[in-house]
């Protein structure tokens, strides 16, 4: 007997022939290509091209692929602004423009969205390095060894900060540290 809430549909003859995926795409029955596509996007943002990646498996062609995804755009289901500022909500207070804008570009966003973006970015990276080394380092302080200047240098520059704003976030640190000792 099949559950009537499983999305399965079957013929009155009992015949199970439409249980058969056509022509090598991967279907599951009772899903159309819009369904799934709106499916992954109630969830979280995707990106014109991670849409196209995750749906062409089940499209029948590209054309009908790239149909839908302009449709989804005009009915206002996906767009790529969105995804750029969820991105950089969500990791602008923890990395670095040069780790976010990577992001980006693996999300299928162009050259130009990306430099954008990187220019806002350019302009608060420095508080931003500032507050996550504090967060990270702020009780310990400053570095007082090459050999911790060296980790939390690499701290920050595994985040995604530049080696100017590294070095100047660890200069500054210092000084705020031999200002402390002479009060």
């Amino acid at each position: 007997m099949i559950n009537p809430d499983s999305g399965f549909t079957s013929s009155p003859d009992g015949d199970d022939e439409d249980f058969v995926p056509g022509s090598g795409a991967k279907k599951r029955p009772g899903l159309s290509l819009k369904a799934r596509a709106v499916n992954l996007l109630s969830r979280r943002e995707y990106s014109r091209a991670e849409l196209l990646r995750k749906l062409s498996a089940y499209a029948d062609s590209p054309e009908a692929l790239e149909t839908l995804l302009d449709a989804l755009i005009k009915e206002g289901w996906q767009s790529d602004e969105r995804v750029i500022q969820s991105v950089v909500h969500r990791r602008s207070h923890i990395h670095g423009s040069l780790r976010i804008t990577q992001e980006l570009k693996q999300k299928g966003m162009s050259d130009g969205q990306v430099a954008d973006i990187r220019a806002q970015l350019k302009n608060t990276e420095l508080e931003r390095a500032q507050g996550v080394w504090g967060k990270k380092f702020g009780l310990a302080g400053a570095a007082q060894t090459p050999a911790e200047y060296a980790r939390q240098a690499r701290f920050l520059a595994a985040r995604g900060f530049s080696h100017d704003i590294v070095r100047h976030v660890l200069k500054n640190a210092s000084k705020v540290n031999l200002d402390e000792e002479s009060i």
